[in-house]
């Protein structure tokens, strides 16, 4: 292993009335890409900024190779004092030169010469985005980069990643984004940190490897777990096994959801032996909505029905809160109609987390300060409810204040599932939520009886958990597929829209039209071969992290894991090749017509 260029040896902090966590060593050499993952609580923001020197170690040593430039994406950045996002993107002595920022700026689609105070949370996190990638780290420190932002500046984050040649350290909730960028991983457990040589593609066969190995040592010293680590081992094993069991359910549901689809895409619910009134939620007939000259959504045709999980995606501004609103019945449409059940009693949870009053107890705000709280008319005692929603029982009493942002997000969902409801809407509901807590979530929403209608650009959640997806391209035009984000974007490639990924807000001028001749017999062959090829390599690149998860391999076989780590690689490469190729390929087809 290559000499680190940022280490921290016995590392400690303080936070509140005991050690956060001890005793740490972490190294991070000149081209690690880590996934830094844990609980909410458990430090990985502090963690983050000790590495970056911005806050001090009440112990250890941290030592850093000369000339090493350590940049932190905050995930809150701090814009209060800066008049526009630009004065905040070059401000400080290390800020970067105006030319970087803005040509970062011009690729990722944000005007920095917006005033800070009336940016949204998207703008904002790009205008940080910008000032970070500006400044020419060594080493990048990102605090979950892709909060607020769109499917396609999140595309255009993890090429900007993938071309680095720098080291970078990511905390993230987006499962899709961490397999797709990350090679190591750091697991910040219970106060201690482990490192394991695999991406996040293997990160849950290595965690079950650990926790089976500590659950047999406990067993062999004939010692009792503690209350809180037996429920976490128990609990967060068996949730995965039964999320295992709830993703069969749900290809299942989807496929009896693509049997009604009707040839444009709408539900055709007659052949149903139901009455069909009593299970259509929401019915939507040639529904059009513009603003102005920009029609947002055009001749729309849908039934939602009961049980049905919608899944609502597309970039920032193609008409997703439009939506949402003409669906909720909060907007009117131009034109067509939309008919709401009578009974439909609807819980909205938003990204501001408006409830969370900071000066208000966890007991306040789940069970008004008593004991009880009834949950889908039964009653439970609060410390054991939040035991189901990952809190551990001494936080009943603490301020809503001192919780963090993810915790915070977990304790307004308790709160609200317990309410008696038929329709939940939830808008952007993984923003600061940890894997476990989505998890939990994917699993609350599978047992919901009633209809959720979910905005998210988390790609793997929705995968998870939707049974139809409603995609925006900006046009007016709403894809309907039966199936989750993977679905859409097939059904997007098929159609080559876009060919490559596009500047998120730019559009670009018209190509002149090509020549009309044919593809050569080898591209051909590429074009219709290649798809199948990437998905052996993904095949192959999972296979070999899984196998890398074995904690011994490397003292038991060093050649063994040396071979892996080299075939990951190998397919990793050849599999960017293989999509850069298939998607030239894609465009000229397209050109042809």
């Amino acid at each position: 292993m290559a000499a680190p260029i940022l280490a921290y040896e016995n590392l400690g902090i303080i936070q509140g009335s005991g050690w956060l966590f001890r005793g740490l060593d972490i190294h991070i050499g000149a081209r690690d890409r880590l996934a830094l993952i844990g609980r909410n609580g458990a430090g990985k923001t502090t963690l983050l900024k000790l590495i970056a020197g911005k806050i001090e170690a009440d112990e250890g040593r941290r030592t850093i190779v000369p000339g090493t430039r350590v940049v932190l994406l905050e995930q809150e950045p701090d814009l209060a004092n800066f008049p526009t996002l630009l004065d905040y993107v070059l401000s400080g002595d290390d800020a970067p030169a105006r030319h970087e920022a803005d040509a970062i700026a011009d690729q990722l689609g944000i005007d920095l010469t917006r005033e800070s105070a009336s940016a949204s949370g998207g703008e904002r996190r790009r205008a940080a985005i910008v000032r970070a990638l500006a400044m020419d780290p060594d080493v990048l420190l990102l605090d979950e980069p892709t909060n607020h932002l769109d499917i396609a500046a999140i595309d255009w984050l993890e090429d900007w990643l993938g071309r680095f040649r720098g080291a970078f350290i990511v905390i993230s909730h987006d499962r899709t984004f961490l397999t797709r960028l990350t090679k190591q991983t750091l697991w910040l457990d219970r106060g201690s940190v482990r490192r394991a040589e695999i991406g996040f593609g293997g990160f849950e066969a290595w965690t079950e490897q650990v926790y089976a190995e500590e659950a047999r040592n406990a067993e062999k010293l004939d010692a009792k777990l503690k209350l809180e680590e037996h429920w976490l081992l128990r609990g967060v094993t068996g949730r995965r096994k039964r999320n295992q069991g709830r993703l069969s359910k749900l290809h299942e549901m989807r496929a009896v959801r693509a049997a009604m689809m009707g040839p444009q895409g709408t539900a055709n619910l007659s052949i149903g032996s139901d009455d069909v009134r009593t299970k259509v939620v929401i019915d939507v007939k040639g529904v059009s909505k513009s603003f102005g000259d920009r029609t947002i959504i055009k001749d729309l045709t849908l039934r939602i029905t009961r049980g049905d999980r919608i899944g609502i995606v597309g970039a920032n501004g193609a008409g997703k809160t439009t939506l949402l609103k003409l669906l909720t019945g909060e907007l009117a449409p131009d034109t067509g109609h939309i008919r709401l059940a009578k009974t439909l009693d609807r819980i909205v949870i938003d990204q501001q987390r408006s409830l969370m009053a900071p000066n208000k107890t966890v007991r306040e705000v789940l069970a008004d300060g008593g004991d009880w709280i009834e949950v889908q008319g039964v009653k439970k005692h609060v410390i054991g409810y939040l035991k189901e929603f990952l809190f551990e029982p001494g936080l009943v009493d603490a301020l809503v204040g001192t919780l963090s942002g993810g915790e915070r997000s977990r304790l307004l969902l308790a709160r609200e599932f317990a309410r008696p409801s038929n329709l939940l809407v939830l808008d952007e509901p993984t923003n600061d939520l940890d894997l476990e807590t989505l998890d939990l979530l994917q699993e609350v929403i599978s047992d919901y009886d009633g209809t959720v209608l979910i905005v998210s650009h988390d790609r793997d959640f929705l995968d998870r958990t939707v049974t139809i997806t409603l995609g925006l391209d900006g046009s007016g035009t709403v894809d309907v597929v039966a199936g989750g984000y993977e679905d859409w974007e097939k059904r997007r490639k098929q159609r080559v829209l876009g060919g490559k990924r596009a500047n998120p807000r730019k559009v670009e001028p018209t190509a002149p039209p090509a020549p009309k001749v044919k593809l050569t017999y080898k591209d051909q062959r590429d074009y219709e071969l290649l798809p199948k090829q990437i998905e052996q390599l993904e095949a192959a690149i999972a296979r070999d992290e899984a196998a890398l998860a074995d904690p011994d391999l490397y003292a038991r076989d060093p050649a063994a894991f040396d071979r892996l780590m080299k075939a990951i690689d190998t397919a990793r490469a050849r599999k960017d090749a293989a999509e850069h190729r298939w998607l030239e390929l894609a465009e000229q087809a397209e050109a042809l017509g």
